[in-house]
């Protein structure tokens, strides 16, 4: 199934990384563009050169009355906790994540997912696949032996 035609998912792998130096980074999406994005956070952890200190990770997004919230999503220490499993913890952009206490570096990874709405106007792709083009043969039921 091609990811990018209407009504099709796609995935694509997100990661980004907040240190001293880099303490947010802004996930958003092209305002003209009609599809569905979802970001679905899989990890967040430590990564190497992290110092023995708390490491808070806030996502700041936006609340049900539109009103900007953070929320704090993880709280890393490399001698007890230097990775947290977010289960594909869903957002949808714009969403900023913020590197509220510590300095990293900590990197979150997780998946881009994107979801063409029907009647969108896609680029057919001439290349079709050689298994698109061929027709499956029909399956046939076996062939009983006499004994």
């Amino acid at each position: 199934m091609d990811p990018h035609r209407p009504g099709c998912p796609g995935s694509v792998l997100f990661g980004c990384e907040l240190t001293a130096s880099t303490k947010s980074y802004t996930f958003q999406v092209d305002k003209e563009d009609d599809s569905d994005h979802i970001l679905a956070l899989s990890v967040v952890c430590l990564t190497d050169g992290a110092k023995d200190e708390c490491n808070v990770v806030e996502v700041i997004g936006r609340n049900h009355e539109n009103q900007e919230i953070a929320v704090p999503v993880a709280n890393l220490k490399l001698s007890c906790q230097p990775l947290l499993s977010l289960d594909n913890f869903k957002l949808q952009p714009p969403v900023t994540f913020r590197l509220a206490a510590g300095s990293g570096p900590v990197h979150l990874a997780g998946w881009h997912k994107i979801v063409h709405r029907e009647g969108a106007s896609f680029e057919e792709d001439d290349d079709l696949s050689e298994e698109e083009d061929e027709e499956l043969a029909p399956i046939m039921p076996a062939k009983k032996r006499r004994q």
